[in-house]
């Protein structure tokens, strides 16, 4: 048997029956927290897949219009076709769900006009167009794969902390418990005992 750092008394009993339910309370909201968190992150990972087909689509589409905007200038002319300036807005919202950051994100970019091209075409502007579409699904898709992220690491602390409780602390405690309940019974046993031979006859 383990030694124990305390005295077998009903007092010391009390306060570890106390103890293991102050524990057993704190596992069952881990335990409620990882179920939570579970549920939370199938729901953003439906989102993230969302998010990622519409950048897929977005990037084919920018991949389309590129080649378009190519096979109308060449590559070198259409390197040197003057930037858009860069205009949009990028709002980033946050709220907390049990202790993590969530974000969504809402992004409205358009390309403002830029100096005037020398051989603008309709193609160089369907091309400018399609990447601005390209970097709003970017950051909505990048948005939902942080919050996954954070998510995934939230649970995996409450999944660990829940099994610590449940398969370290607890067992510990109910063999404490134990061992401390039957050394009472023995104790009053023994007095029992020597109260008996000690009683006049």
């Amino acid at each position: 048997m383990a030694e124990r750092d305390f005295s077998p008394t009903p007092s010391t009993l009390l306060d570890l029956r106390e103890e293991r339910q102050v524990v057993q309370d704190g596992y069952h909201f881990l335990d409620e927290k990882r179920l939570s968190l579970a549920a939370r992150i199938m729901e953003e990972l439906q989102a993230q897949r969302q998010a990622l087909a519409e950048w897929e689509e977005a990037r084919e589409a920018a991949a389309a219009a590129l080649a378009a905007a190519v096979g109308r200038h060449g590559l070198e002319d259409l390197g040197v076709q003057p930037p858009r300036e860069p205009a949009g807005k990028l709002e980033v919202a946050g709220s907390g769900f049990l202790g993590v950051l969530l974000q969504r994100t809402a992004v409205r970019y358009r390309p403002g006009e830029g100096a005037p091209a020398l051989d603008p075409s309709a193609e160089a502007d369907a091309c400018a167009d399609a990447f601005a579409r390209l970097t709003e699904a970017a950051a909505r898709r990048a948005t939902h794969e942080a919050n996954l992220a954070r998510l995934l690491d939230e649970y995996r602390v409450t999944a660990r902390r829940a099994r610590a409780l449940e398969d370290v602390v607890l067992p510990e405690l109910d063999r404490d418990v134990a061992w401390i309940g039957t050394a009472i019974e023995e104790q009053e046993q023994e007095e029992a005992v020597r109260a008996r031979l000690h009683a006049p006859d």
